[in-house]
């Protein structure tokens, strides 16, 4: 049986099914958000670099005074942007975030990525003359964790945690910290199944939370329109898998359902993304129906390793020799 949501260390519960909402447009994530709390979910994704706060907070808005919904239904969890990644910018960032969310605090609050980029005017992807970006090479991540802890502190966060950060950044923020990481969110899906970064969050009481579970058809637009070199981004389509399909379709279901599936009988959380209302509905209809011992056998087999890694290292060409890329690492 797989949980309907993960219990962190302090008590609070994510459900285990939320909403991406990363390149979804002010418009489009509107229509969304509606569609997916009609449909039940009650966990959303967010992030200051995603520039969709604003349209996310009009639309609880609304759901709150009809009185359908109350806060206290809702998990919201947003994100740092990586220009913020210096413990003075932490409060300034969070501040922003809620007003535009029009939210008084967040479940979880994220630091966004290990690496940090220097503030230049309101960039979010601040580059140089010659057009190289403006990295952060003094990022200091244990100042930057007790500024995330103030946030607990000031009840402008519930909790707190960490996304693309390695064992070895983890590992050296649990040892520092006054309040523990409460998730990890990472790039997992049946190509890159993450099992030993899992199993090292897992013995530390840090729940794990999959973005791209269904891989990520829109990475390659994305990145072609900030100018990188799509040259070895991996060609990798989990949906259209023989063996994600043969399951489907003797369970009568998606291959996006098989694929979520698979990874919250793992105890992790998923927020896959999408704006078609069918889809966002099929997404979290996952819990009357279980995986076979074979199909899970079938599916851990499709494991490729960290050449299917999607995202990351594209930046990190540009993060090469930072002492805090994470990709440098094993796990």
């Amino acid at each position: 049986m797989a949980p309907t949501e993960v219990v962190f260390f302090n008590g609070h519960k994510m459900p285990i099914v939320g909403l991406g909402t990363w390149q979804s447009n002010e418009a489009d994530v509107a229509k969304a958000l509606d569609a997916a709390l009609e449909a039940g979910y009650r966990h959303i994704d967010t992030a200051y670099l995603y520039q969709n706060e604003a349209a996310i907070g009009r639309t609880l808005r609304k759901w709150f005074d009809s009185g359908k919904l109350k806060r206290e239904d809702l998990f919201i969890v947003t994100k740092l942007p990586l220009i913020g990644n210096k413990a003075e910018c932490v409060e300034k960032y969070l501040k922003r975030s809620l007003t535009s969310l029009q939210l008084r605090y967040v479940d979880l609050y994220l630091i966004h990525h290990p690496v940090g980029l220097l503030e230049k005017g309101e960039e979010l992807w601040p580059t140089s003359e010659d057009g190289n970006l403006m990295v952060d090479n003094n990022t200091d991540h244990l100042n930057l964790w007790k500024a995330m802890e103030a946030q607990v502190d000031a009840g402008r966060a519930r909790s707190i945690g960490l996304s693309n950060f390695s064992s070895r950044q983890v590992k050296r923020i649990v040892q520092n910290c006054r309040i523990q990481p409460a998730n990890l969110q990472i790039e997992l899906h049946v190509y890159f199944q993450q099992r030993e970064l899992a199993a090292f969050c897992r013995a530390l009481d840090i729940s794990v939370c999959a973005y791209a579970p269904l891989g990520s058809p829109g990475l390659v637009e994305f990145l072609k329109n900030r100018g990188t070199d799509t040259s070895s981004v991996p060609s990798l389509s989990p949906m259209s898998d023989p063996v994600v399909k043969k399951i489907a379709q003797k369970h009568k279901r998606t291959p996006a359902q098989v694929l979520l599936r698979h990874i919250i009988e793992r105890g992790i959380v998923v927020i896959p993304k999408s704006i078609n209302p069918n889809r966002i509905k099929e997404n979290i209809n996952i819990f009357d129906f279980e995986l076979t011992e074979e199909d899970e056998q079938e599916l851990n087999a499709l494991e490729k390793g960290s050449a299917a890694r999607m995202f990351s290292d594209r930046a990190a060409n540009r993060f090469l020799g930072h002492p805090e890329n994470p990709f440098a690492d094993r796990y």
